[in-house]
């Protein structure tokens, strides 16, 4: 399982790498695509994959980065409104076919996956979008692996005891620190090599608070499975399980380092 779930992974950050780097089309038609298959799993959970309950969710999602890519995202307000009158209207027209739960969790489900995960091309799309877009990756899973460490090393206290009983408080902190730290290397790295003319102040702050969001993240991917009492959401990634699986903590991140970069930068 180890030598394969190295493999996968390699795999996994040479394909992020390609399309991350390159961005654009590449990137958004990357992000279109896992975030389809993201819902797909999340909908399989609660039942509705294959059903009308979970196209209209589908739809939602391609009107959704139909309105990304023709810089019409003023209207994803009035998509998100059709969006819901549209899933009631299935839900009382077919009704008992679905429970209202099913009906709250696609609408959810559009949110978390679809528009959470295009930030990593929103970001990608600032004016140093090149550089701050790694800051998402950075500040999840090295946030994860520094918590990792440090909670082995020195962990005591739970974080949340019944549901990730082996993540710790020590674990918690020792990531946002880590993450922080990373930061402030990689900019560092990139202002000698890259040209790039960052703040590590300003990248330290943003990997801390990307490292705190990611592990709340985490934590909500854990406890939707252990209300549904699954191991893994997909089996896409082997070793990893599904894109939810491996993605869960860099949707939660990628909008916050979206917003912390351009609030920093004057943007907003």
């Amino acid at each position: 399982m180890f030598k394969t779930r190295l493999l996968s992974g390699i795999v996994l950050v040479i394909v992020l790498v390609l399309t991350v780097g390159f961005g654009g089309n590449l990137l958004f038609a990357f992000l279109a695509a896992i975030s389809l298959i993201g819902m797909t799993e999340l909908y399989k959970v609660v039942d509705v994959q294959g059903r009308a309950l979970g196209f209209t969710g589908y739809l939602a999602a391609v009107l959704y980065y139909g309105l990304l890519w023709g810089g019409g995202t003023e209207y994803v307000t009035m998509l998100a409104i059709l969006f819901l009158v549209l899933l009631m209207a299935v839900y009382v027209f077919t009704f008992p076919a679905y429970r209202a739960e099913q009906v709250m969790t696609v609408f959810f489900g559009f949110f978390y996956v679809a528009v959470m995960l295009s930030y990593v091309y929103q970001t990608r799309m600032l004016a140093d979008g090149r550089v701050v877009v790694w800051l998402i990756f950075l500040s999840s899973w090295g946030c994860d692996t520094c918590a990792y460490c440090v909670g082995m090393l020195i962990g005591k206290h739970k974080m949340a005891p019944k549901l990730s009983p082996k993540k710790s408080v020590e674990g918690g902190i020792g990531g946002i620190a880590g993450a922080a730290l990373l930061g402030v290397v990689f900019a560092l790295a990139m202002n000698r090599w890259g040209g790039a003319g960052a703040s590590p102040l300003q990248y330290a702050v943003i990997c801390a608070a990307g490292g705190a969001i990611s592990q709340v993240g985490d934590l909500a991917a854990s406890a939707i499975k252990r209300n549904h009492e699954i191991k893994d959401y997909g089996k896409l990634i082997p070793g990893h399980g599904g894109i939810l699986d491996r993605f869960d903590s860099v949707i939660f991140t990628a909008p916050v380092i979206y917003y912390l970069a351009a609030l920093l930068a004057g943007n907003i």
